[in-house]
């Protein structure tokens, strides 16, 4: 049986399989089988959809015959058979996909963050990790696992591999093999550390972006991809739809659309993010989160939250002494309750921190609903002008 990631191992049907010991394959292992290619496999909790989306643009800059696929949306199976000897398939894993891996070797792994994720799934954040290590763990010393040097779970766990390491970090370590000094990003070719480009030049924003970037110079520079081109693609590269998507501005209040942020640590990536006083639209469906860390993150700049689905409620309860709360029973509803109490120079985000499947067909569901939503406000501005007694930008 080849099992797409979606379905959980405890149905009935593949019970019945493992007991009359039918072999169970998940689609990443039943792919990989018929790529002829590099597979460059990319995992964490955060940040894998825009490295792999980064990768798959700086390859393809630089003449390869590339394929981002995978977790990213498009399967793997579906590019497999396209990716020449020489060519690269960029794949987005997540642990839904390993759970199913019995020979799945990629020529570089990349593990980018490790915070708790799918614990309604996978029980604990141990159990979790474990699979997140399984990228890993078919590979010899032909290939290589990319990491994290700030990640405090990937250096205390000291991931066992049969692979080379190779690290990546946003300080000033020059030990590492992608790392920011002095304002621009540094990468060694042949050993050699070389300046790329200034961090300032980098279009998509944010610190987790920055970490991003560095784990995708290790990577290109395994296949000598020029220093240029991986500039060159840092430049104009606008980052993925549904993560930290300026959606427009509607009486001087920007909304942002992050409905790809379904765990905790990728909100508190978004607020980090923002400069400006928000209002947070969040919920869904609970995947065992703790919601706490908001506090850390938002204290100074989340003026309200606006809660949606099923996690509202529990969300509330973790935050609400902190934090003045507003429920809403749709989207839409959240967007103009946002919309009614923010202010010119504020943002409204969404960024879940949840699961979308108790209101949504999938996060990219979710996402159009927003920018509809926005879309309706500005629609709404220029035919009244007005707003909620606002003049429309």
């Amino acid at each position: 049986l080849v099992v797409s990631p979606g379905v959980p191992p405890s149905i009935q049907i593949l019970q019945s399989a493992r007991q009359k010991g039918i072999p169970i394959f998940s689609e990443l292992e039943f792919a990989s089988w018929a790529c002829r290619g590099s597979v460059i496999a990319v995992t964490g909790s955060n940040g894998k959809t825009t490295t792999t989306t980064l990768l798959g643009e700086i390859f393809a800059a630089a003449g390869f015959n590339t394929h981002a696929c995978g977790n990213i949306g498009r399967p793997f199976s579906e590019v497999a058979l396209h990716v020449d000897p020489k060519g690269v398939a960029v794949v987005e894993v997540s642990t839904f996909q390993l759970e199913g891996i019995a020979d799945f070797r990629p020529r570089v792994a990349l593990i980018l963050n490790l915070s708790a994720d799918h614990l309604d799934r996978h029980g604990t954040f141990e159990n979790y990790k474990a699979l997140k290590y399984r990228i890993t763990e078919n590979q010899t010393s032909d290939d290589y696992l990319i990491l994290n040097a700030q990640d405090s779970e990937i250096l205390r766990d000291n991931v066992a591999t049969g692979g080379r390491k190779v690290w990546f970090t946003t300080t000033g370590d020059r030990n590492a093999d992608a790392f920011v000094a002095e304002g621009d990003l540094y990468g060694k070719f042949d050993g050699q550390e070389t300046a790329i480009i200034e961090c300032r030049n980098i279009l998509i924003p944010g610190p987790h972006n920055l970490q991003n970037a560095a784990a995708a110079v290790c990577a290109a520079a395994l296949f000598d991809v020029a220093p240029a081109t991986i500039a060159q693609v840092l430049r104009s590269f606008p980052g993925v739809e549904h993560r930290m998507e300026k959606v427009g501005r509607v009486a001087g209040v920007q909304f942002i659309n992050d409905s790809k942020a379904t765990n905790v640590d990728s909100v508190c990536y978004a607020l980090r993010s923002i400069d400006t006083p928000l209002y947070l639209i969040a919920g869904g469906r609970d995947k065992g989160n703790d919601y706490r860390p908001f506090i850390t993150y938002g204290r100074d700049k989340i003026k309200s939250l606006v809660l949606i689905g099923e996690a509202a409620h529990k969300i509330a309860d973790a935050l609400g002494r902190t934090f003045p709360v507003q429920f809403a029973d749709s989207l839409e509803e959240a967007v103009r309750v946002s919309f009614e109490l923010a202010h010119p120079g504020e943002t409204v985000l969404l960024s879940p921190g949840c699961a979308s499947f108790d209101m949504f067909d999938n996060f990219e569901h979710r996402g159009r609903v927003f920018k509809d939503a926005v879309t309706g406000l500005k629609h709404a501005a220029q035919e009244n002008r007005t707003v909620s007694g606002k003049t429309e930008d």
